[in-house]
């Protein structure tokens, strides 16, 4: 008999939530391949465990990382000169973390993840796509309200909700671990949900705009 074909995690944004994140990758199966939707770093109060274990991850072929804003932020920063790139750096909470020297390496290794993951019948990408069919980093509404669907379903994080959401051709994923809210794995094979609890104590609340509100009928139980 021919061997089950592997499943696929997508995992919303950890923001350096480490516990949280040894807590969610224990629940999901090793066979599968597991797709952290970015922003994987800032925030939190472990950040470096965190890129660490989702670089030797990806590096070991259990998963993939895909670049957030908040990667491409740190990328920016640090390849900034002079007093303007030392400003940007003072700003990352990686690089307050860390510090600037050891976020070097870092650099080089951020710049290697990709923007999307493509598989039969969806894709993930961690906010959605533009106009032109280009993965936009901080797209929210646009994306939303004008995809017509010509990826397949897409997965994405970016914008935290209270639960994880169905839209007619998107899947929101992010959950707020960072701000107390859950740290969610969903499989695009199956639609199943899998959360563990975020932070305990955050020091970051979230809050969720009125007008990005789902609709009734919109959220998957979980």
């Amino acid at each position: 008999m021919p061997l089950p074909q592997p499943r696929h995690w997508v995992i919303g944004d950890i923001h350096g939530c480490h516990s949280c994140m040894v807590e969610l990758l224990g629940l999901l199966p090793r066979t599968d391949h597991w797709i952290f939707c970015g922003d994987v770093i800032n925030r939190g109060p472990h950040i470096e465990a965190c890129m660490t274990l989702a670089w030797d991850l990806m590096r070991s072929g259990q998963a993939t990382w895909l670049r957030g804003n908040h990667e491409q932020q740190l990328i920016d920063a640090l390849s900034l000169r002079g007093e303007a790139g030392h400003r940007a750096r003072e700003d990352e909470d990686t690089v307050q973390e860390i510090g600037d020297q050891a976020c070097r390496p870092w650099q080089v290794r951020l710049n290697q993840l990709p923007l999307v993951y493509r598989a039969d019948g969806w894709s993930a990408t961690h906010a959605g796509f533009n106009a032109d069919g280009q993965p936009d980093l901080s797209i929210r509404d646009s994306f939303w309200e004008s995809y017509d669907g010509r990826f397949g379903r897409v997965v994405v994080g970016h914008t935290p909700r209270v639960k994880v959401e169905r839209r007619q051709h998107i899947v929101l994923i992010d959950t707020g671990a960072v701000y107390g809210g859950k740290l969610s794995a969903y499989c695009p094979e199956t639609d199943q949900v899998i959360q563990v609890q975020g932070l305990q104590n955050p020091q970051r609340r979230m809050e969720i705009d009125p007008d990005l509100a789902p609709h009734q009928g919109d959220q998957v139980p979980c």
